[in-house]
Formats: C-alpha cells, sequence, structure tokens
C-alpha cells in the first residue's frame, strides 16, 4: 500500500512538473559515477520492513496435510476439500431452510496443497482471488440447466450433492419444493466460466465472506486437512 502512495505522489509530482512552461537553461558538464553518489533504493527500504512482516505471516504453519490434494475433473481429492469447505463454513448463513449444496469451478483452485505443512501462503496460493461467498436461490426446474452445464464440462468441485449418471442427487427435494440453494461465489453466481444457468436465480444473500478467508478458517479448524478422493460426480 505505501508503494502504491509512493509510486502516486512521484507520478503526480511529475505531472505537475510538466503542467508549467518555463524557459530552462541547461549546462552540461562531465561527472565521473563513483560510489559517492550511490544511494539505496528509497522505494525498497520502505517497502523492506513490511515484507519482511508479509513473509513471515505468509511461511506461518497453520494446518498439516496428510496427503497431496490435486484438482481434476470430473473430481479430486481438492474438489472435495474445497467444496466441502465453503459448503460447510456457510451452511449456518443460508437464509431459508431447504436443499442445499455447493458448486464452485475447477479453474477457481489455481494451485495444489502438497503432503506436509500447510502455510497461509498455500491458501493464498489455491485462491489467490478476493471472491466473496454468495448463496443463490434457484428454481427447481434449473437442476436440468446444471446437469448439461456440468456434463459440458467434465465436471466442477461439489459438495452436498452427486451427479449420477448425469442426474444432480440432492438431499431434501420433495414434490412441494419449489426452489433450492446453491452457495459458490460471486464471480459464478454472475456468470463466470459461462454458468449462465445462475441468470435464472431467484434470489441471492451475500455471506460477507470471501472464499480465502473461510479456506483459512478451515484449514486452522481441521488442523490435519480433511482428505476426501470419492468419486461424486459420474456420467
Amino acid at each position: 500500500m505505501i508503494l502504491k502512495y509512493c509510486i502516486a505522489l512521484f507520478f503526480g509530482a511529475g505531472l505537475l512538473a510538466c503542467s508549467a512552461v518555463n524557459t530552462i537553461t541547461v549546462e552540461s558538464d562531465s561527472v565521473a559515477v563513483t560510489d559517492r553518489y550511490a544511494s539505496p533504493n528509497i522505494i525498497d527500504s520502505i517497502v523492506s520492513p513490511y515484507k519482511v512482516g508479509m513473509d513471515a505471516i505468509m511461511d506461518s504453519v497453520i494446518a498439516f496435510s496428510p496427503n497431496d490434494f490435486t484438482k481434476g475433473r470430473p473430481g479430486g481429492s481438492l474438489n472435495n476439500w474445497s467444496a466441502d469447505v465453503i459448503l460447510s463454513e456457510t451452511l449456518s448463513l443460508i437464509p431459508k431452510s431447504g436443499p442445499v449444496f455447493c458448486l464452485l469451478n475447477v479453474g477457481g483452485l489455481r494451485n495444489p496443497i502438497n503432503k506436509g505443512g500447510v502455510t497461509v501462503g498455500d491458501i493464498y496460493k489455491l485462491m489467490p482471488f478476493d471472491n466473496e461467498i454468495v448463496m443463490v436461490e434457484m428454481p427447481l426446474s434449473t437442476i436440468l440447466d446444471i446437469e448439461v452445464y456440468l456434463k459440458k464440462s467434465g465436471g466442477e468441485p461439489i459438495a452436498g450433492a452427486k451427479i449420477i449418471s448425469g442426474k444432480l442427487k440432492l438431499d431434501g427435494i420433495h414434490k412441494d419444493t419449489k426452489s433450492y440453494w446453491i452457495v459458490t461465489s460471486d464471480y459464478l453466481m454472475n456468470g463466470g466460466d459461462k454458468m449462465n444457468f445462475f441468470e435464472k436465480r431467484l434470489s441471492e444473500d451475500f455471506a460477507g465472506v470471501l472464499m480465502r478467508e473461510a479456506m483459512l478458517d478451515a484449514a486452522i479448524s481441521q488442523d490435519t486437512l480433511i482428505w476426501n478422493n470419492e468419486n461424486r460426480i459420474s456420467f
């Protein structure tokens, strides 16, 4: 942040200097470049203490991974862990009762979690974006849209539901059920990864929690990450 302000300050000073027209007399002379004229990089000197502190935070071990967590299609251990923790961290915030499951995207999981100590930085690498968790109410008729989408994409991270022979199996659906909830990211709700079925949503409720924050909280709470490589999607 300080670096950003410094750049803005220097840029602003440059604009002010360029805004006035003056007659300048230039005289030149040769000056030997020696250590006498060397000066430390002022930006580096300002940023360095904060970088050291940030590195210490990012390198902090917050959990242990018993195996390598990897993503894939139609499923993977990283798919399952990510969707599970986003769903579990959000269930208490669902505005109304009813069927609910979590749907994320494989492309949003940017880095695996390797076996061994898990650091804050590992979670940031996994989820570097400031995407917020959102709970989306959908009409029951859109289940078919999701089935078609998942078949076309080859599979995405899901929790609280399964795709069996291409059909979405979701607990809590009865003959009088009119809608269900999807826990996802604001990016996907707004049509990211061509999830255009969200245009048919009935309502949405923002959790006020970033996906990365939920993952950090879950990792700390679990201590040893819960490894699950079950196949939740089959066509």
